[in-house]
């Protein structure tokens, strides 16, 4: 994807970043290194111990950006409903809400009645499952594995377990109606969490929204940080 040459360099623009399940800055390392100096990242992690609700993290986040006079913001998977909920709440300062491989109601509602069976115990086993497949061979590079064995070691099952409560009770469609700011979904093409059921939700609820497509998976932000990079540069300028 070609970046388009328009934006004044001298305006910068605070991108705010909300990251997915893990609650780290981790995965969103690689695009770091490629956004153009006029975009000022702003990274919000979520807490190691407590409440891990939207509720309580959106508390947390509101506290962050509320001294922020106009800023995007951007939602990674988990983060895209509690962007959209920033939005609501501070409608004057948002410019751009950007969704990724998100959702606005439960990504699995088979599951959702279900939810108050997630528990810490549930989530060390699934764990452990994905800690045997990042090692089939042609699965996942070296670079993911590494991140994925940092944010491992960094956010224990608890709170893991406490935000997919969250996610699969989660009804973010009021604030999707009612968010002027300009949207924009990222689709990433070889998603195996979130599947396109979530994107035509959104659509059918506005469908204004840009929608953009990334090469990879779930992670793609973290595997395919140029064509990131590209994607929201081009948002920003438009």
């Amino acid at each position: 994807m070609e970046i388009r040459q328009l934006h004044d360099t001298n305006i910068k623009t605070t991108l705010v970043l909300l990251p997915g399940l893990d609650g780290t800055e981790i995965f969103f390392g690689p695009l770091l290194c490629h956004l153009p100096a006029w975009i000022e990242p702003l990274i919000i992690t979520y807490p190691a111990s407590g409440n891990n609700d939207y509720k309580e993290l959106l508390t947390i986040v509101m506290s962050q950006v509320v001294n922020l006079k106009s800023f995007v913001i951007l939602g990674l998977s988990f983060g895209g409903p509690l962007a959209l909920m920033v939005a609501s709440r501070c409608p004057s300062q948002v410019a751009g809400v950007i969704l990724c491989a998100s959702f606005v109601t439960s990504p699995r509602p088979r599951l959702a009645q279900f939810r108050f069976a997630v528990s810490a115990p549930l989530i060390a086993l699934a764990r452990a499952i994905r800690r045997t497949r990042l090692y089939i061979s042609g699965y996942a590079s070296t670079e993911f594995r590494r991140a994925k064995a940092i944010s491992w070691r960094r956010v224990n099952s608890t709170e893991l377990a406490s935000r997919a409560r969250s996610a699969l009770s989660v009804d973010a469609r009021p604030q999707l109606r009612e968010c002027r700011a300009r949207l924009m979904y990222i689709v990433c093409m070889r998603d195996e969490v979130i599947s396109r059921a979530s994107l035509n939700e959104i659509l059918a609820i506005s469908p204004q929204t840009k929608v953009e497509e990334l090469d990879g998976p779930h992670f793609a932000l973290f595997t395919n940080p140029v064509q990131s990079a590209a994607c929201i540069v081009n948002f920003l300028h438009t």
